[in-house]
C-alpha cells in the first residue's frame, strides 16, 4: 500500500499530554505535581514569559551561559501578592532541559548562582543521566524519576494513535514496537510515524524493525553463536559480516548485552566477565565511548567477541606467552 499523505507535524508533539493528569504510568510524579498545582500559589498567566526562562542545556551548556544569561535572569527581583486577581509567588523559574549535557565547570558555576539567588529563583533540571549531575546540584533537588512504560500501557496509547491516524497494527507488530522502544513512548511514536510514512496504513513487525535501526535478532544470535563455538575464525567471520552489512556496533553491543543477561545457560561468573567488558555500571559503555571518540568499529567489536568467547569457553582472561 502506498504511504499515507500526512502533515509535517511530529506525532510526539501532536499527542503530547496537555495536562499533568494525561501523563501515563507515572503515578507518583503526577500525584506530587497535581498536589503542588492545587495547593500552592500560581503566577499570573500574562507574567509567564517574564517569570520563566527555559533553556536547552545541550545547546547552552557552557560556563559563559551560566555567568550571563542564567545569572542575569536569576538576579532580577520580583514582587509578590495578588495581581489581576491571581496570587503571584515571589520567585522566578529557570528550566534547564538536558542538564546532564552541561560541562562540569558550568554546573559548578550554576551551583553558586543557586546559592546566591535561592530566595527569588527556583531551578528545574531535566536530564537522562542523573549521575552526570554533580552532587552539590543533585543534593539540592527533589528527584522525580520517570519509569519506562509497561507493555500494556504502551499498547493502549499506541492503539489510540492508530485509531486516530487510521493505521492497522497486528498483535505481533504491537509487541515488537513495545520491545524495540524499551518502554519509551516518545521513541515508539517516532518509529510508528516513520513506518506509516514509508509503508502506509498496514504496518508489520518487519517494517518497524527496519525503521528503528534495530539489528535483526538472527544477526545478533549468529554472532553470539560464533562466540560460543570457541572458534576464533568463525567469530571473526560473523564480526566482519556485521560490519559489511553496515549495522551500528553500538546497537550490536546493546542487543548482545540483552542476550547475555537473559541467557539461562550461562553462569553468573561468565556473565560478569562479559558484562565487565561491555560496560560500566551507570554510564554509557566504555566501548561505545571509544566508538564516539572515533575508534575502529571492527576492532572494537572483535575485542568484545574475543572476550565473550573466552568467557563462554572458560578460557583464561589473559593469555601468557613464554620466551
Amino acid at each position: 500500500m502506498a504511504p499515507l499523505l500526512q502533515s509535517s507535524q511530529p506525532w510526539v508533539e501532536k499527542y503530547r499530554p496537555k495536562q499533568v493528569k494525561d501523563v501515563a504510568h507515572q503515578d507518583e510524579v503526577v500525584r506530587v505535581l497535581t498536589n503542588t498545582l492545587e495547593t500552592t500559589n500560581q503566577g499570573l498567566p500574562e507574567l509567564y514569559k517574564l517569570r520563566v526562562l527555559e533553556l536547552n542545556a545541550s545547546d547552552d551548556r557552557g560556563i559563559n551561559v551560566v555567568r550571563t544569561k542564567i545569572k542575569n535572569f536569576a538576579a532580577i527581583a520580583v514582587g509578590s501578592g495578588h495581581q489581576g486577581g491571581y496570587p503571584c509567588p515571589p520567585y522566578k523559574i529557570i528550566i534547564l532541559d538536558e542538564a546532564d549535557s552541561m560541562t562540569e565547570d558550568a554546573q559548578n558555576a550554576l551551583r553558586r548562582t543557586m546559592e546566591t539567588y535561592s530566595k527569588v529563583t527556583r531551578f528545574f533540571f531535566i536530564c537522562n543521566y542523573i549521575s552526570r549531575i554533580i552532587e552539590p546540584l543533585a543534593s539540592r533537588c527533589a528527584k522525580f524519576r520517570f519509569k519506562p512504560l509497561s507493555e500494556d500501557i504502551m499498547t493502549s496509547r499506541i492503539l489510540h494513535i492508530c485509531r486516530e491516524e487510521g493505521l492497522n497494527l497486528d498483535s505481533e507488530a504491537l509487541s515488537t514496537l513495545s520491545s524495540i522502544s524499551q518502554g519509551d513512548l516518545r521513541r515508539a511514536i517516532t518509529y510508528l510515524q516513520g513506518a506509516a510514512r514509508l509503508f502506509g496504513s498496514s504496518i508489520s513487525s518487519k517494517d518497524l524493525i527496519s525503521v528503528s535501526g534495530v539489528i535483526p535478532q538472527e544477526v545478533v544470535q549468529a554472532l553470539f553463536s560464533g562466540c560460543r563455538s570457541g572458534n576464533f575464525d568463525l567469530a571473526d567471520k560473523e564480526v566482519k559480516n556485521v560490519i559489511a552489512d553496515g549495522y551500528p556496533v553500538s546497537q550490536m553491543l546493546s542487543q548482545l548485552f540483552d542476550i547475555v543477561v537473559e541467557a539461562d545457560d550461562i553462569s553468573d561468573e561468565q556473565k560478569a566477565r562479559i558484562c565487565k567488558k561491555l560496560g560500566e555500571a551507570d554510564k554509557v559503555t566504555i566501548l561505545t565511548q571509544r566508538l564516539v571518540d572515533g575508534a575502529d568499529e571492527y576492532l572494537q567489536l572483535l575485542d568484545v567477541a574475543s572476550n565473550t568467547m573466552r568467557a563462554l569457553c572458560n578460557m583464561p582472561e589473559e593469555f601468557s606467552f613464554e620466551n
